[in-house]
């Protein structure tokens, strides 16, 4: 029985690193988008929904100028996408440029999620941890209370 409690103390501390090494990569990835988006110098235009005027860094921010993108694009093309424009309409190259744009910002949130739900995995196999390694404890405990 002594060898049941050491394993689960053993998976308890892979389970812990394994923890703590998502919450370190969500974090870095986390840093990472930010700084690239920081970089850009984007600006959420003034006609945005919200956030207007807030420097791009983060998620929501990035969200709200790919939404300003798509009403700006849908302005110019008369409320027509890209692929509902001919061909030879002078127009197209406006609304995929504008169909780039907000998949990069898109990435970027999507990067973000991402980056949370690595972060949130680490801390919830971390508690997981701390749970196993209480298990192993009381088993430990039972086994010395037996003998």
């Amino acid at each position: 029985m002594a060898r049941s409690s050491g394993s689960g103390r053993g998976l308890a501390v892979v389970v812990a690193v394994i923890g703590v090494v998502m919450v370190i990569a969500g974090a870095a990835t986390w840093y990472m988008v930010t700084d690239q988006l920081s970089a850009e110098n984007i600006t959420v235009s003034e006609d945005a929904d919200f956030l207007a005027g807030d420097e791009v860094d983060g998620p929501f921010s990035a969200y709200a100028q790919a939404e300003v993108i798509n009403k700006h694009a849908l302005e110019a093309t008369g409320g027509k996408t890209y692929a509902e424009l001919d061909q030879d309409d002078p127009v197209r190259e406006v609304a995929m440029s504008a169909s780039f744009l907000r998949a990069s910002l898109f990435t970027s949130v999507v990067a973000y999620g991402v980056a949370a739900m690595a972060m949130g995995l680490g801390v919830t196999l971390f508690l997981v941890a701390l749970a196993l390694m209480s298990v192993a404890r009381t088993a430990s405990r039972a086994e010395v209370d037996r003998v």
